[in-house]
């Protein structure tokens, strides 16, 4: 029974993640956006900005453009999902928890709750290759919050 949960929980986030990268949402770049900073993974091309509207430490609004593989596209789209209303600190938080995820042995547990449609990328975990498209948009975001435009890579 737990092997069909598993299969059964693995498909769907891999629709979740297929989804994303089909109709990513918040798509668009944001010519009033108050910072920005943009990702680049050399290795395979990845390109990706992030936009931030922010209202003293609240991220108002969010969003990307640019270009990536599927799970790239489609972690930048889940993330501008998730992080519009929360703080900037809230959003760090989020970043820590998603890496964490991301980054943690392979069937090592996570908090599903706190992740919500983020625990998509759990089979990241098993193609550590993947984990940079991954993680690309969200060293993006810590760098709009931080210095307010920039350009981060993962090389």
């Amino acid at each position: 029974m737990a092997d069909a949960d598993h299969a059964s929980k693995r498909a769907l986030y891999e629709q979740v993640i297929l989804e994303h990268n089909r109709k990513p949402r918040n798509f668009r770049a944001m010519e009033d956006a108050h910072a920005k900073s943009q990702g680049l993974n050399p290795l395979c091309g990845a390109d990706i900005t992030i936009y931030l509207k922010l209202d003293v430490d609240t991220i108002e609004g969010i969003s990307f453009d640019g270009r990536g593989c599927a799970i790239a596209k489609a972690s930048a789209s889940l993330m501008t999902t998730l992080l519009r209303g929360k703080t900037k600190q809230e959003a760090e938080a989020l970043f820590v928890e998603f890496h964490r995820l991301v980054t943690s042995e392979p069937g090592a547990p996570f908090d599903e709750e706190a992740l919500g449609k983020l625990a998509a990328f759990s089979g990241v975990r098993e193609f550590p290759v993947r984990i940079k498209c991954a993680t690309l948009a969200w060293h993006a975001l810590l760098s709009a919050t931080r210095e307010g435009q920039g350009t981060v890579s993962t090389e």
